[in-house]
This record gives structure tokens, sequence and C-alpha cells, in this order.
């Protein structure tokens, strides 16, 4: 789950890290009245959407009187904001954030992060915050520094200052640096965050520290421990076929091919991408009906995949161990009646009752193409499509 960037702030100054003031807003109206109310002699307004590369696509501008606040609002609320996370359809802004202007000295990058591969934290920092941060990573990655920190231990002060030193911070500055990345470990640890960034992490002329921006991602199996958090959900910012897979506790992810793909389990629904891929398709949707499928879940999962135009066949890859064949079977008979089922279907199913699953599928009447392995399977819905 991911928030916007003024509900990361917020979070954010919960923990003690300090950052501008601001106002979030859902109209110009209320964006030239949080200017009012901020005061000064200059503010930022800022699209919020759940991406990055706002700046660069338009979605961030300054405004140096209310006349211009009330302009720029007018033209970055509704656009169809495009950056490099969004895709080329972009995403409507429906919210603002004004903000105070800040004295910028130099933008850092601080973040926290799960490192699987050490089972520890990753508390990352670099001297070139701001916009351009992703060509650092992938041009100049010496100079991203990095600290893993136990989490029965936490961030210590001798990391902290590592970093701090590492990027660079002013002496004057480095208490409140080092105070600044423990404040954000101790949020992300605590709210169970999957990614806590702040970019940029700024110094300003007077020598203070902070969040000038942040971003935040959550672990989606922690939500039950955070109601506080669940009410920041946008789900104007959310795949409408997602947040509706959602209900029946099916996973799923809308993709760019043509092929649906129906799979109980998620290491057996990526090997099944990766075989229609390697015979030569691209599969329309990750979609995982878990080892309960219901005939409904499976209807709905259905419903699901051929709201998507771009379906022209359908892959369903069962392997019957906690999920029996013959409940799949007669699901996927229900749904495709349901639904009147125009598009190719192949079915393949190994495990619990497979020979009973097989015999619904062939007594049903329907067209469904029946295959025994994940290659053959691949090969009859990609000729079928073709």
């Amino acid at each position: 789950m991911k928030i916007h960037e003024y509900q990361a702030k917020e979070l954010l100054r919960k923990y003690g890290v300090v950052t501008p003031r601001g106002i979030p807003c859902f109209s110009v109206d209320e964006a030239v009245k949080a200017a009012e109310e901020l005061g000064g002699p200059i503010w930022v307004v800022k699209a919020q959407i759940h991406a990055g590369g706002r700046g660069k696509g338009g979605g961030v501008k300054l405004a140096k009187s209310l006349d211009e606040v009330k302009a720029v609002a007018n033209d970055i609320l509704g656009m169809q904001l495009i950056t490099h996370q969004t895709g080329p359809e972009g995403q409507k802004v429906r919210r603002l954030l004004v903000e105070e202007g800040a004295d910028i000295q130099h933008e850092y990058y601080v973040a926290a992060l799960t490192d699987r591969a050490t089972q520890k934290i990753a508390m990352m920092a670099s001297s070139e915050g701001g916009m351009d941060i992703e060509e650092v990573a992938a041009n100049t990655p010496e100079k991203i520094i990095k600290v893993f920190v136990d989490p029965l231990v936490g961030l210590t002060d001798a990391q902290a200052t590592e970093l701090a030193k590492g990027i660079g911070i002013p002496d004057g500055s480095m208490a409140q640096a080092i105070d600044a990345f423990k404040k954000l470990y101790t949020c992300y640890m605590e709210t169970d965050a999957s990614l806590a960034e702040i970019n940029p992490l700024i110094h300003e002329g007077n020598g203070n520290i902070k969040a000038l921006d942040a971003k935040f991602n959550f672990d989606s199996n922690a939500l039950y421990r955070h109601p506080e958090i669940v009410e920041y959900r946008d789900l104007d910012e959310e795949d409408a076929d997602e947040i509706e897979a959602s209900k029946y506790d099916l996973a799923y992810i809308s993709l760019d091919g043509n092929i649906g793909c129906l799979v109980n389990g998620a290491g057996l629904a990526m090997a099944t991408m990766d075989t229609i891929k390697l015979f030569g398709a691209e599969p329309a949707n990750f979609l995982d009906v878990g080892g309960g499928a219901t005939t409904e879940k499976v209807t709905e999962a259905f419903k699901i995949m051929l709201k998507n135009p771009k379906v022209k066949g359908i892959l369903v890859n069962i392997f019957g161990g906690i999920m029996r064949c013959d409940t799949i079977a007669t699901g996927v008979v229900a749904a495709a009646k349901e639904v009147n089922l125009s598009v190719p279907l192949v079915v393949r199913m190994k495990g619990t009752n497979e020979d009973i699953g097989k015999k619904i599928l062939a007594e049903s009447g329907l067209p469904i193409i029946s295959a025994d392995s994940m290659a053959e399977a691949a090969t009859k819905v990609v000729e079928a499509v073709k």
C-alpha cells in the first residue's frame, strides 16, 4: 500500500522528523486559502499522486503571489500527470499540497528498506538527492552509502554518523541529521513499512535539516495492525480491477499482454507468466486465486480478467495440493457459462482429484482445451490466440 506525500510527512512529524509547513488541498480555492494561512513570499504547489518524477512531469510549481498560487493550482489540479512511474496514460491529479518555500543549500537522499539478502534493514543515503537519484543509482552507485541494521539492535549512533559523514552533512548540522536518520528508522519499523524514503532531505541556509519530500510503501500483510494507516488509502490511485479482486481475496495485477492467467499460488503464477513469454506471447495479468478458491472466487476472477479488452485467451494452470482440481474445474465451468466466455480457454491441472476435474471439464460441453504440461498449455493458448 502506498500513501501520498502529505500523508507521509504527517507520519514523519509524528516521529519528530522536521518537514516544511504544508496544507493538503482538494480545490483551487483551498489552495489559495492554504497559501494565505501559511504566509510568506513564496509557496510550492505539488500534485499528489502515487508516483515519483512529479517535478519533471510538471506537477510541482513555485508561486510568488496568491494569484500565481491560484493559476498554478488551476493548471495542476485535474491534469493527467505523466511521469516515468505512471506509464504513458498518466494519473489524474485530484489532490494538491501547498507548502511554504525552503532555503535549499543542498539536497540529500535517505531511505530505509528491507534487505532480504542480509535479513536486515538497509539504510541508504546519498549526497546527490533530488529528481535525478535514479540516475545516480544507475551511473554512480559509489555515491550511495549503505549501512545494514540489525532489527534487534536498531540504527546505532555510529551507523547514523557513518551515513551523515558519508554524504557530507556539515558539522554544524550533523546532530540534526543523525537524529533525523534515527527517527526515520523508528518510523519505518513501527509502521511496518516496506520503504520509507526522504528525497530530498535538505540542508537550509540556517543549518536546519528538513524532509522536503517523502515516500512510504507499507507491507499489506501488516495493515491489520495499523488502522490509522489504512485510513490513508486513496482508492482513486489504485487500479479498479485490483480493488475489485481484493474484495474476493484474489491477488490480481494487470499487465500489458493478451493472455489472461488464473493460477493457484504466487510462485506457480510467476512461472506460468514466464512460460507464456517463453512461447512468444505476453501475460495480461498476474492472478493468484490462492489455496481456498471457491466457485464464486473463480467466477469473479474470470469476470475481472475479461474486463480487460486486450485479453484474447485464458490459461488456467492449477496444481491441486490444498486446492482440489475438481473444485477448480467446477468453478471454471460455472464461470465460463456465466460470463458467456468467447475467447479460447486452455486448462492444465495436476494433483488432487485431477481425473475428476478433467472429467468435469470434458463433460461440460464447453470448448475447453486441455493440456497436461505447462509447456503444452502455453503452446496451445498461444496458438489459439494467434
